[in-house]
């Protein structure tokens, strides 16, 4: 039998006012409490569009983005090493264990942990052939995604947003931090 007229015209229009609802809320502008927790919430948003397409390359190669940045970290020192304390310090972002971090890429054959003589407390960590392999092996994959991740922005549009990060991270950086820009040297 077939169905009421009456009955599916409501159904189409119900259907209608859910969609048009849907489209509506997904058009609506975001709202937000301030405009620093506005500017907050795209800096996080934007990273975590960032971070997937980085996490999309470095699973590719069994690797976290700490990893890479701790095997390039050992790199600018390389043939020699680093204290395991000195990689927590530069590394990009905080690695709670870093002692976990440094068995991973050792596990790999990527770096070799040794102690030295004159301090058997500190452990001293380099690079192996493995992981320099492994670091040009990525070089392209790695300037491939950064072009995909901001490829899209001029020149001028990245000076731009390195300086206005900068200037929002100073406040919050430790005392002689690395990453506290130094206006006095040519861009």
């Amino acid at each position: 039998m077939p169905a009421d007229p009456a009955s599916q015209t409501k159904k189409d229009a119900k259907e209608h006012r859910e969609a048009s609802q849907e489209t509506t809320e997904q058009s609506r502008p975001l709202r937000f409490d301030s405009l620093t927790q506005e500017a907050y919430l795209q800096l996080w948003r934007t990273y975590d569009r960032m971070k997937a397409i980085e996490d999309e390359i470095f699973s590719q190669f069994e690797l976290s983005a700490q990893q890479y940045n701790t095997l390039r970290l050992l790199r600018s020192v390389h043939p020699e090493g680093m204290a395991t304390l000195q990689i927590a310090d530069r590394l990009i972002s905080r690695a709670p264990d870093i002692t976990r971090l440094i068995d991973r890429l050792d596990d790999r054959g990527l770096v070799l942990r040794t102690r030295k003589p004159e301090n058997r407390r500190v452990v001293e960590v380099a690079l192996t052939d493995a992981g320099l392999k492994l670091l040009k092996d990525l070089e392209e994959p790695v300037r491939q995604c950064h072009e995909r991740q901001l490829g899209h922005l001029a020149a001028d549009e990245l000076h731009e947003l390195i300086r206005l990060m900068e200037l929002a991270r100073t406040p919050h950086e430790e005392p002689g931090s690395r990453w506290i820009a130094d206006r006095s040297r040519p861009s």
